[in-house]
């Protein structure tokens, strides 16, 4: 346990995207498995990523009535991924649990995966689902799909059915929070860490309210990132496809001249058309994969904060405006990954 007040044991991240129906009950299962675990010795860091509904004024309520709360609120939606890196550079316990406020992921596990943190003297305890409940046939297909295409593109191991949802030592997200890329896929990241990470099976429940802040193209979106942040082997099946095609071409440019030069009628205009197509369809697809690993890297050179928060309430934080730090022993940090340019009050 920590002796600073200001320095908590535990902090739980949580990021929240229109979660006004449910938030209240996270709050109460949550404080309840931490006062279970830790006792007072927790800090309960809840990030906005700017919700349509009510969820911020919920989180300003319970953080002026919980000293244990803190409320951070981003300038806009930035996404969950940022929406949790925001959250995960601003707590400050030594035990780190990261998990979403639509209470698929129970609270009630927050003793268990500590017992096994401490048993097994493990760096980092990530959740892996056994059950998925509430969630659609195409939605599981689709899941084990992209886990199935991680293992086979990408070089580091990635556990399959892991989420977010894990229990991390001060030391690993130290090394996580380091990392300053734009594109973040952080169940990625923290698999590149490596250091000694075990599994935590659990059943996942159903949302507990609202509606799923991911649909189907922000899913796409979130499978591009993970894979052009983890491998390259994309760009080498688009080299794979240009040598194919290639030697496809040759071929056919010799049957075409050993035609002609014995004087043969060359025909099949209408499979050469095909042919035509098929292989320009293929350079597209070749201009598509090179663009995606581009446009990743144009938003990498330009460096810019990887969001802006615009006011953060409780945690004992002070005035400050444009990530300057006040005199709190507990300030607001800002560091090159983001930005407070608001009030924290």
């Amino acid at each position: 346990m920590s002796s600073h007040p200001q320095t908590p044991f535990l902090s739980v991240v949580a990021p929240c995207f229109n979660e006004e129906s449910g938030l209240r009950e996270f709050y109460r299962r949550m404080t309840g498995a931490c006062v279970s675990a830790v006792q007072d010795d927790y800090e309960m860091v809840l990030v906005n990523d700017g919700s349509k509904d009510a969820t911020w004024s919920i989180m300003c309520d319970l953080a002026y009535h919980d000293p244990k709360v803190v409320a951070i609120n981003l300038s806009r939606n930035y996404g969950h991924q940022l929406a949790l890196t925001a959250g995960l550079q601003h707590c400050w316990g030594s035990r780190i649990l990261i998990i979403d406020s639509d209470l698929q992921d129970p609270p009630e596990l927050l003793c268990e995966m500590l017992g096994v943190m401490n048993e097994e003297n493990a760096d980092v305890v990530y959740g892996q689902r056994r059950q998925r409940a509430g969630e659609t046939l195409s939605k599981k297909l689709t899941a084990t799909m992209f886990y199935h295409m991680l293992q086979y593109l990408i070089e580091i191991d990635i556990p399959r059915d892991v989420g977010d949802f894990r229990l991390m030592n001060r030391r690993a997200l130290d090394i996580l929070n380091a990392m300053p890329e734009h594109s973040r896929f952080i169940r990625g990241m923290v698999s590149w860490i490596g250091l000694k990470q075990v599994p935590f099976l659990y059943d996942r429940n159903a949302r507990f309210a609202g509606v799923t802040g991911y649909p189907v193209s922000k899913m796409i979106r979130f499978a591009l990132d993970a894979i052009t942040s983890f491998s390259i082997t994309p760009l080498r099946l688009a080299s794979g496809l240009g040598i194919f095609f290639g030697i496809g071409g040759l071929l056919m440019m010799s049957y075409t001249l050993g035609s002609w030069l014995f004087g043969s009628t060359v025909t099949g205009w209408t499979s050469l058309t095909t042919i035509v197509l098929i292989i320009g369809s293929v350079q597209l697809i070749v201009l598509g994969v090179l663009g995606e690993y581009l446009g990743r890297l144009y938003m990498e050179v330009k460096r810019r904060p990887l969001y802006v928060i615009e006011s953060v309430i409780g945690g004992g934080a002070t005035s400050g405006s444009s990530g300057q730090q006040g005199d709190d022993p507990r300030p607001v940090k800002s560091v090159a990954l983001g930005v407070h340019t608001g009030p924290s009050l």
